[in-house]
């Protein structure tokens, strides 16, 4: 048999295999060595405030309520109004910022409240599906869900009403194709699509026309 040929010869860099591995061995014991310029960079200014990890004061302004809360940072919008406000209507879904069901309107746009920070909101106007009513009368949106029978289980119903009422303040005389593209973000696992659609462009008439909330 031949001999075996060695593995630690040196190639054209002058570094064997043997040398190669011990160095990345030293380099993967002492990483702060290494990388310690890199970790200087990444320290965090001197001018940013830095909240928690343990609870913060924070005031949040829903539906026209001011509301002061003690919460750690990472609580989420939606756990804020659901469990420390008990205002339900926002669901809890996918919590991952796909189905529309926590749909609540934030200074005016829509938003997935799973997908935003309690400490975020804070200064901003939040209105949720129990704030749309107004002197024991539903507004034209929500109205309108019940004459078109937009609804089955009903569990993703808030969040499609929050998302109608911010769409059509935004465009108060749309298209059914407009309709369409602009609830792109809401799922409804029962697909009552064709009554949410029509529901939307009677209460486009109805807010055109004068009538409540109009």
């Amino acid at each position: 048999m031949g001999k075996r040929k060695r593995t630690d010869t040196k190639p054209e860099t002058g570094l064997s295999r043997r040398e190669f591995l011990k160095g990345a061995g030293l380099a993967v014991s002492t990483p702060l060595l290494v990388g310690e310029g890199v970790a200087e960079a990444a320290r965090p200014a001197t001018d940013v405030k830095i909240l928690g990890p343990g609870k913060v004061p924070l005031l949040l302004r829903v539906n026209g309520a001011k509301h002061s809360l003690s919460l750690e940072p990472r609580v989420t919008l939606l756990d804020a109004l659901r469990d420390h406000l008990d205002l339900t209507g926002s669901k809890k879904v996918c919590d991952r910022a796909t189905c529309g069901a926590c749909t609540v309107i934030l200074d005016g746009l829509p938003v997935y409240s799973c997908s935003v920070l309690s400490v975020e909101a804070q200064g901003k106007e939040i209105q949720t599906v129990e704030g749309l009513a107004k002197a024991g009368q539903l507004h034209p949106v929500q109205a309108a869900f019940v004459e078109n029978d937009a609804q089955q289980c009903g569990f993703c119903t808030p969040g499609f009403v929050m998302a109608c009422t911010a769409f059509l303040d935004k465009h108060p005389n749309p298209t059914p194709e407009e309709v369409r593209r602009g609830l792109g973000g809401n799922l409804c696992r029962c697909g009552t699509y064709v009554g949410v659609r029509a529901a939307v462009l009677q209460a486009a008439k109805t807010i055109k026309g004068g009538g409540i909330h109009g």
